[in-house]
């Protein structure tokens, strides 16, 4: 007797009955719902693939509103869309080129017996560490060098916290046209050159000057105060306070016009005086603009003003006014020994570099970014 066929329902079948039935043996190869089970033991498989390809390549979201995004784009693409960008900042990298970083090669005279005249770099022999030698046996060297530091800290103690002072006092006027006339007076002097400074101060403080002639015609003795050696630092500080006291007010106020407006209203509410509103709202949101001009200034703390100081170093002398670029100039440039002068260059650099990063440090232990952040 033959087996009767065994008819299989597809459970697949649609609505409106339009599926395949299929006879077939038990070995199931032919029937349908050995495809189905098929279909679905491949479907599984895939959706496993899937998600464990997912795990292991995150798909890189990309702005908000496109979507996300399967890679990212090369430096070359990220290059020609910055184009304009880039364009932009050649002339500034030129620039510090040309004028900063080539200039850097010429220290290799610090480390020759130098000869502008008839050997050049190219010719001059290698004497190795002997200029910086002869800096460090040099005790005037560091008779100039301390008195370099020592004007320096007088200025930083006297100048530095002068123009904090005067954004303090302008952020407190409230009339904008006040603010604005007595921003324009103490800024002008910073366009003056030194020269017409240094006139300034002699015909004010000289000999000969207007307060000398006021006292002397008053029954009291004159003074000169452009000759007196003991009070040259404080001199030089005074005139660089007139100076360039107004040109700091600008970082200082563009600071204090990014302060919320909210917090001194907060503080009022609460009770706080203007001297409150002050301590506790405004110096918080200066001290990162404190600490890294700060830095900066330790950084330059061998970095006055030549000329300043070299218009008045015959009316004071060396010895209170010399300081390390005027010894630099007239031992090194001016008597040809542009070796020794490259040399404490070389020097005066490092120890530059090194007042940054000591002063950047403080400014880390302090909780300031400084020049740069603490990773």
């Amino acid at each position: 007797m033959k087996p009767r066929a065994t008819v299989t329902t597809d459970p697949d079948r649609t609505a409106d009955g339009a599926g395949a039935p299929a006879g077939g043996g038990g070995d199931g190869r032919d029937g349908s719902g050995t495809r189905t089970e098929r279909s679905r033991a491949i479907g599984k498989r895939g959706s496993r693939t899937a998600k464990k390809g997912s795990a292991k390549r995150p798909a890189k979201s990309g702005p908000a509103g496109t979507g996300p995004q399967l890679g990212g784009i090369t430096w070359r693409q990220r290059l020609y869309r910055d184009r304009t960008l880039v364009l932009m900042t050649v002339p500034a990298i030129a620039l510090l080129l040309i004028f900063n970083y080539i200039p850097l090669l010429g220290n290799i005279v610090a480390f020759q017996d130098y000869d502008v005249y008839d050997l050049g770099i190219t010719g001059s022999p290698f004497v190795g560490f002997d200029n910086f030698t002869r800096i460090f046996e040099d005790y005037r060297f560091w008779e100039v060098l301390i008195n370099t530091l020592v004007i320096f800290v007088t200025q930083l103690v006297l100048f530095f916290p002068i123009p904090i002072a005067i954004a303090l006092l302008l952020n407190t006027i409230m009339s904008a046209r006040i603010r604005a006339w007595v921003q324009a007076v103490v800024y002008l002097p910073h366009f003056f050159s030194w020269v017409l400074v240094v006139t300034v101060f002699q015909q004010m403080f000289g000999g000969a000057g207007l307060v000398a002639q006021w006292l002397r015609d008053h029954g009291h003795d004159g003074f000169d105060l452009m000759t007196n050696p003991g009070f040259f630092k404080f001199l030089v500080s005074a005139q660089a306070v007139w100076k360039d006291a107004g040109w700091g007010v600008i970082v200082f106020l563009a600071a204090l016009a990014a302060v919320n407006t909210d917090l001194y209203e907060a503080a009022a509410v609460d009770g706080a005086g203007r001297w409150r509103r002050m301590w506790h709202v405004t110096l918080p949101a200066l001290r990162p603009v404190i600490a890294l001009l700060l830095v900066l200034r330790v950084g330059s703390a061998l970095n006055l003003d030549f000329e300043q100081i070299l218009l008045q170093r015959d009316q004071v002398g060396s010895g209170a006014s010399e300081i390390l670029d005027t010894y630099i100039w007239w031992t090194g440039i001016k008597t040809g020994d542009f070796g020794y002068a490259a040399a404490a260059g070389v020097f005066k650099g490092l120890f530059s570099v090194a007042m940054v990063l000591g002063a950047n440090k403080v400014a880390h232990m302090l909780g300031e970014q400084g020049v740069y952040s603490k990773k």
